[in-house]
């Protein structure tokens, strides 16, 4: 893990949510990986025709219902769209992550912000009752930008009432904290192949003063 060291008292921490709140590294992967089984198209050839869209969905500009004909014709295969719910569904929670915001949340503010599509964002609100943790939910899709651009941190900052030396960013990609970190937030990088959610705590109370011992 990267760290940064604090200068002012943490009041908030931010979580990416694929690959830190999840134990896939993408959610196009989850996505991808259940319509691959439930179809037989090979993962390799489905991931590459929906990587197409990839952008216009993350940043809101076109839905799937938009896509769908348009991917289906293009692999040549009439995938039946009812197929995303139970996609978005196969969504790997981390739980011990889950279970650290929880602790986070009788300290601080604990928000998510996100590169992902509306309406899987939508559907997991409900299935993993994200807004009962998590607030605020900033979502590329509906801010039509994504986290290389820092108006979705200026976003979560303001809905929260918090100063950006205030609050501390995780994602499992350095790219993602370039834009954070030029607005004086601290970032943590978490490397999502260790998944190491005990050293995440430590560095949370060891170098950012929050006290999220188990027992504590």
């Amino acid at each position: 893990m990267f760290r940064h060291r604090p200068r002012s008292p943490i009041k908030g921490v931010f979580f990416d949510y694929d690959g830190v709140l999840t134990t896939d590294k993408t959610g196009s992967l989850t996505t991808c990986r259940y319509l691959s089984s439930q179809t037989g198209i090979d993962l390799r050839i489905l991931t590459r025709a929906l990587r197409h869209y990839n952008n216009d969905l993350t940043i809101g500009r076109r839905s799937h219902a938009d896509v769908w004909p348009e991917l289906c014709e293009s692999l040549g295969q009439v995938i039946p769209v009812g197929l995303l719910p139970l996609a978005f569904q196969s969504t790997p929670a981390n739980q011990p992550m889950f279970a650290l915001a929880e602790e986070l949340k009788r300290r601080c503010v604990v928000g998510i912000i996100t590169d992902n599509k509306k309406d899987r964002i939508d559907y997991l609100r409900k299935a993993q009752q994200l807004d009962r943790l998590f607030a605020p939910i900033v979502v590329s899709a509906e801010m039509g930008c994504t986290k290389e651009d820092k108006r979705m941190f200026q976003a979560a900052l303001q809905l929260s009432g918090l100063q950006a030396s205030e609050a501390v960013f995780i994602d499992n990609s350095t790219p993602n904290l370039i834009a954070p970190r030029a607005l004086g937030m601290q970032t943590i990088h978490f490397d999502d192949a260790t998944n190491d959610v005990a050293g995440l705590r430590r560095t949370l109370k060891e170098d950012h003063g929050l006290l999220v011992d188990p027992d504590a």
